[in-house]
């Protein structure tokens, strides 16, 4: 019985999240911030990303800002302009407004995510208990799905939370999407919406689903599935972590602690 032996060995694997924090450590590339958002020199910053991640609004004292829903977390903006950018550990990433991934925050950002977070919190009140989570690939290059998988596994143990994953719409409370919202995809994508049960939520899981990443909007691919169905909660991240999901589904169903409610 070698499993009892490892068992033994190597204790409780499995994460104490959300109860108490955890992540990966401080070396993790979980999101990029802005050092300085008012710098003396701002000349050449968008051209850095190559998906338009990097914002500067003009001013008398030019704002510098990352959109952190088509960062694909690449590295150039940290390795070009160490002075301006840095990565992130961070893990909690998710959050219920598409405009409050643009950071630093504003003032109205805040009011923003606070307003949709009641409505939210209204309208899943039922999925308390047990939730059942439909995901669906929409055009994804693939390594969200794999973070998603992690999610079953003894680390992470998404049922020790009551959530589980369904094979039909029918059964599902929340929807997750992965891809662009490819043009092959689309039609499938809504009635898969369509043939949940109400109270539902959807998340948008990676850069992709955000925002289109690399690739869209173009031809065959969108600008984010959100333009195809609405969305609740935006997870960035190309890819996220299995905790940024983590994250993500417990803000969709009103989960979270209440110490971490604010993001």
């Amino acid at each position: 019985m070698p499993w009892v032996l490892r068992g033994l060995r190597d204790g409780i694997v499995t994460s104490g999240y959300p109860r108490r924090a955890d992540g990966y450590g401080i070396g993790f590339r979980g999101a990029v911030r802005v050092l300085d958002p008012e710098p003396a020199r701002t000349s050449g910053l968008p051209e850095l990303c190559p998906t338009g991640a990097i914002l500067v609004e003009p001013a008398e004292a030019p704002t510098v800002r990352i959109d952190r829903g088509r960062c694909i977390l690449c590295g150039r903006c940290v390795g070009t302009r160490p002075d301006l950018f840095a990565f992130d550990p961070l893990v909690e990433v998710a959050t219920s407004s598409r405009r409050a991934l643009v950071v630093p925050e504003t003032p109205e950002d805040d009011d923003e995510v606070l307003r949709i977070r009641v409505q939210l919190a209204r309208r899943v009140r039922a999925l308390r208990r047990s939730v059942h989570i439909r995901h669906v690939d929409a055009g994804s290059d693939g390594a969200e799905e794999a973070e998603i998988a992690a999610l079953t596994g003894p680390i992470y143990d998404l049922e020790r939370l009551g959530m589980f994953f369904t094979a039909t719409p029918r059964h599902a409370d929340v929807l997750v999407v992965t891809g662009t919202g490819t043009t092959g995809m689309a039609d499938e994508l809504r009635r898969t919406f369509e043939a949940m049960p109400d109270p539902k939520v959807v998340i948008a899981c990676g850069t992709d689903a955000t925002s289109g990443g690399l690739v869209g909007p173009s031809y065959s691919a969108g600008g984010g599935i959100w333009e195809l169905v609405p969305v609740d909660v935006f997870v960035p991240g190309s890819p996220p972590s299995p905790f940024s999901l983590l994250h993500g589904l417990l803000l969709a169903v009103g989960l979270l602690p209440a110490a971490r409610r604010s993001r």
